[in-house]
């Protein structure tokens, strides 16, 4: 039996490696945008963090749809 030489080296990685990627990935668009929103609140000197939480949750949105465009990319794929 041959052994196929088309196959791709991404195909033969474990599952949990994408999932894992893409708990970072998501991680770290979430810090650092509650980072700048943080950085912002500082600047301004406000009493309400409105700076914090407006790019707090901007970052998380942003993260929950990353992951929502990976995911439909995979079903995609599978078709």
């Amino acid at each position: 039996m041959a052994v196929r030489k088309d196959k791709s080296p991404q195909a033969d990685r474990p599952v949990y490696v994408k999932y894992f990627g893409l708990a970072f990935q998501m991680s770290i668009i979430i810090g650092l945008g509650t980072y700048f929103g943080y950085v912002l609140h500082q600047k301004s000197q406000m009493n309400f963090p409105l700076w914090l939480l407006l790019f707090c949750f901007l970052s998380i949105l942003i993260a929950f749809y990353q992951l929502y465009r990976s995911i439909q990319s995979d079903a995609d794929k599978e078709k």
